[in-house]
């Protein structure tokens, strides 16, 4: 599987495929492990791999990376899980959406498209509709739109990312998919209390009080990565928990900030600099809603 997914990415025989040097990274709990050296016909693919980075040079030609670094393939690319009220939401990363939309017209026939601001709608001759949602909108609607789609999303936009949860947060600008500045911190946050009476009463002045500081420190590292970044913002995609984002939001240094928003809000654990680092994977895909007849 892992040579036939290479070979029909390269263009390359699955034979030869397999005798190139590959080495995979795998997340495990926010880490990333080297998978020890083994022959290529080990079930890669039973782990789960994020990444694969190609050490073949012949591949990197092939593929058009730099000459002397490795070229990565995405291997989890697209995802896909069930839509409220019927179909699908399917996320596809901005260097695939014009290979998928070129798919799904061979698959359903060429689609009539409608083009809107924050909507390009597909629908095809057997029924089936795919809604994509322009990210970082509004999209320039032009005569053909399915170019401008995807002309837009691959765009480098310099973008703010603001991650907090309660006793952890992470703060960043991406130019493009490259992280320009960051800070990441965590603040000592203890869990509720089952005990009774004068006990969980203590315990839960001394959480409100180590929250509210975790909150202040979330709200200096925004304001000290951020804000110096403002005027070269061109928006603010915020993640983690939606409470501790809200009790942000009275913060008066940060009100430029939040004007800036933009969706999609990211779920992600412990703001951690991994975490931080993949994040463009997320607010640059195209999320778009499949339904079939």
């Amino acid at each position: 599987a892992l040579g036939k997914c290479l070979s029909s990415w390269c263009g390359q025989d699955p034979q030869q495929v397999q005798s190139f040097q590959l080495k995979a990274l795998f997340t495990f709990n926010d880490r990333f492990r080297p998978l020890p050296r083994r022959k290529p016909q080990v079930n890669y693919w039973l782990c789960r791999p994020r990444i694969v980075a190609i050490r073949s040079p012949s591949i990197q030609a092939v593929a058009g990376s730099a000459a002397g670094l490795d070229h990565c393939l995405c291997w989890r690319v697209m995802t896909a899980r069930p839509a409220a009220g019927g179909g699908k939401w399917v996320t596809v990363g901005p260097d695939r959406l014009g290979r998928w939309i070129t798919g799904f017209g061979e698959r359903h026939g060429e689609p009539v498209v409608e083009a809107a601001a924050e909507l390009v709608t597909l629908r095809a001759p057997d029924g089936a509709t795919a809604e994509c949602h322009v990210p970082f909108p509004p999209l320039t609607v032009a005569d053909d739109p399915v170019p401008a789609l995807v002309a837009h999303a691959v765009a480098r936009r310099r973008v703010g990312v603001l991650l907090v949860r309660l006793g952890g947060y992470a703060a960043g600008v991406f130019d493009g998919d490259t992280l320009v500045a960051s800070k990441v911190g965590a603040r000592l946050v203890h869990g509720r209390s089952a005990a009774g009476g004068w006990s969980q009463q203590r315990f839960a002045r001394r959480r409100e009080k180590q929250s509210t500081e975790a909150l202040q420190a979330a709200a200096d590292v925004a304001a000290r990565v951020l804000l110096p970044q403002l005027a070269t913002l061109e928006a603010l995609v915020l993640g983690g928990d939606r409470r501790a984002i809200d009790e942000l939001r009275t913060d008066r240094r940060l009100v430029p900030l939040f004007a800036l928003e933009r969706p999609p809000f990211l779920t992600v654990p412990d703001p951690k600099l991994a975490v931080l680092t993949e994040t463009p994977s997320q607010f640059r895909a195209v999320r778009i809603r499949v339904t079939e007849p």
